[in-house]
Parts: structure tokens; C-alpha cells; sequence
């Protein structure tokens, strides 16, 4: 997981990034941080870096995938290790017919 928010540094109105564009680019590219950007003193946005977003699309794709795991097996949907083997083999032509 990346730094831990400040919010004295990690919380910005929308003015202050239109005034500060490329500097606040340059720093979260720096520090893998992200922003959390107000309007009228509510949040309304985030601003991340790019590599601490693919992060962030990488923990929640496996978020996923372990939850549609977990459904599977509630729901009986699951094979035994002895049998998905034996499709692997079959499907490889590693079997003798």
C-alpha cells in the first residue's frame, strides 16, 4: 500500500489544482500519492498517479475473482483437484483413449 494520506497535503479545493496543475502531476508521479480534490468544500474527485491507480485495478480485479471463487464453491460449482486434472490432460491429448 502506498503512504498514508495527509490530509493537510492530500486534500485540495479545485481551484488550488487548476492554479497548480503540473506541480501537483509531478508530485503525485512522484510520491504515489493520491488527491482528494473539493468543490464548495465537499469531495468531488481523486487524482492518482498512474501507477498507484493500475495498483488500486489490480487489487480490486482479485477482489473479484476471490469473491466469484468464494460464490462458486457456496454454490457446489467446484471440481476436485484429481478431476480438473484429468480435464487438463484430456484436453492436452495427454491421455490415452
Amino acid at each position: 500500500m502506498g503512504p498514508r494520506m495527509k490530509p493537510s497535503e492530500d486534500i485540495k479545493p479545485i481551484s488550488y489544482l487548476k492554479a497548480h496543475t503540473s506541480e501537483l502531476v509531478r508530485e503525485l508521479g512522484e510520491h504515489q500519492r493520491t488527491l482528494v480534490i473539493t468543490q464548495n468544500g465537499e469531495a468531488k474527485a481523486i487524482l492518482q498517479d498512474i501507477h498507484t491507480y493500475e495498483q488500486t485495478q489490480e487489487a480490486l480485479a482479485l477482489m473479484r475473482m476471490l469473491a466469484q471463487s468464494h460464490e462458486d464453491i457456496k454454490a457446489g460449482r467446484v471440481n476436485s483437484l484429481e478431476d480438473a486434472f484429468y480435464e487438463i490432460r484430456h484436453e492436452l491429448g495427454l491421455m490415452d483413449e
